[in-house]
């Protein structure tokens, strides 16, 4: 069973498409960790901690998959990124899938750094170290197939999938994404119809493929018109509902 595979029998095991955004900002924290957890960085992480398994003990059994965004937990240094590793670990230890929101993307051996340090392997010497308790991971594709093609490789090799930008939820994503080309396609547009040619080697029991991409409801029109030219997709929604209203949630449909 692929990864796309698997994210979508765990959403059906729960019969619930949404996922939980672990986002850990300082002012959101709730007053009895910042009053219990407090005096330095890592007993703020510390903190940051507990609630995260707190939250994730709540919702294991209901929720299919957490997304902990990386800037957040960079945000507080090393400590941050210790909070971050035994999030993710927690997370798995529940069955949960995980999909790291770090939005990495760049070209030749830099691409593949980046992707052997979140889904892929890293060898040194005669031995390959990486990340088991990582599912997915957010991609930032405007660079064209050099950037994505590590990414695709190691989904290949170790069963890992690819979130990629697509449409984004922000005010200002039509700057650029709405702009059309000389063939009267979209920027948007062209990088659905590259997403789902990438994605065909990967496509699952379930007709989707591993290689997903990131589609924003806050732009509905938008995310009809590539949900038609992009059959074989697995899109993940963010600005739907609580993210909205600034709290640590983001919702994914299929």
């Amino acid at each position: 069973m692929n990864a796309i595979d698997q994210l979508i029998e765990k959403i059906k095991e729960t019969n619930n498409p949404t996922v939980i955004g672990l986002d850990p900002r300082y002012d959101m924290l709730p007053n009895c960790i910042k009053q219990a957890y407090s005096g330095s960085i890592e007993k703020i992480c510390e903190g940051i901690l507990a609630y995260n398994k707190a939250l994730i003990d709540s919702i294991y059994d209901i929720i299919p998959a957490v997304k902990p965004q990386m800037a957040f937990y960079e945000a507080f240094g090393l400590d941050g990124i210790k909070c971050f590793q035994k999030t993710c670990q927690y997370a798995k230890q529940k069955n949960m899938i995980v999909i790291v929101d770090a939005k990495r993307g760049d070209i030749g051996s830099t691409a593949e750094s980046y992707s052997n340090a979140y889904i892929g392997k890293t060898k040194v010497e005669d031995k390959l170290y990486g990340l088991d308790y990582i599912d997915f991971i957010t991609v930032n594709a405007y660079f064209g197939t050099d950037c994505v093609k590590p990414f695709i490789e190691d989904c290949k090799k170790y069963n890992k999938g690819i979130f990629i930008l697509v449409k984004t939820s922000n005010p200002s994503s039509g700057e650029l994404q709405d702009l059309k080309l000389e063939n009267g396609k979209t920027i948007y547009e062209t990088m659905g119809n590259l997403v789902e040619n990438w994605g065909t080697e990967l496509v699952g029991e379930n007709a989707y493929s591993s290689i997903a991409a990131v589609v924003g409801a806050t732009y509905p029109e938008q995310l009809k018109t590539l949900r038609e030219q992009m059959p074989h997709t697995f899109f993940l929604i963010p600005g739907y509902g609580a993210q909205r209203r600034k709290s640590w949630g983001h919702c994914i449909r299929f």
